[in-house]
């Protein structure tokens, strides 16, 4: 609209830079890559009117959330280091962001050692360790991982996986909700049966393991 209009000052043309084709992916999808990427980059937007706002990591009471999850050392290079970075990348102050903090296979944003299917394959003294660096901090609430049999808690109740790949291009899962009162007990609102046997696959027992209510969703 505002290259229609005599006066304005032209705005740049948000796919600068943005290949239009993309190999290995069928063309019918090119155009709606194009888009997504020119909102969602830094300084896209979308990236730089909502994205900006939210942090990498936070800590609330004794829980630390972060998308894929923590590792001692980004405890070490500091939590509001992290969210200062990744927000000044966002908004173009900063031309590039530690791979470590959100495109590396180990970053905050793609881990997923304390999300695996098997208690066995997860982390727990990782986790324990960066838990320890945290004042205060009792367990690591995240998603990134889609959990089957829906939210559930591993490594003694420090792990809480949330991901329950409710979008329908993951796996159309039925809505849950963690809820965590003041005393820092957890509960977990599903829509799902309870007690329905597909849930019991994943749904690890815990000592200090979150109670289950079945709701309407």
């Amino acid at each position: 609209m505002k290259r229609l209009c005599d006066g304005l000052t032209k705005p740049k043309d948000i796919y600068d830079g943005i290949p239009s084709n993309f190999p290995g992916i069928k063309q019918e999808y090119w155009s709606g890559f194009r888009a997504r990427i020119a909102a969602l980059r830094p300084k896209g937007p979308i990236a730089t009117r909502f994205f900006f706002k939210n942090l990498t990591v936070v800590v609330v009471g004794e829980s630390v959330f972060a998308h894929g999850g923590l590792l001692p050392e980004h405890v070490d290079y500091g939590l509001e280091q992290i969210n200062n970075d990744v927000r000044d990348w966002i908004t173009g102050l900063k031309d590039n962001v530690s791979s470590d903090l959100v495109r590396a296979r180990n970053s905050i944003v793609w881990l997923r050692r304390f999300s695996r299917k098997s208690v066995e394959e997860c982390d727990c003294s990782m986790l324990e360790h960066a838990l320890a660096t945290i004042p205060g901090a009792r367990r690591m609430v995240m998603g990134h991982t889609i959990q089957t049999s829906g939210i559930n808690t591993v490594c003694d109740g420090e792990a809480v996986r949330i991901d329950v790949g409710m979008s329908k291009g993951c796996i159309n899962g039925l809505p849950e909700v963690l809820e965590i009162s003041r005393d820092s007990h957890l509960k977990i609102l599903t829509s799902k049966p309870v007690y329905d046997s597909d849930r019991r696959d994943l749904v690890i027992q815990e000592r200090h393991g979150p109670l289950e209510i079945q709701v309407k969703a």
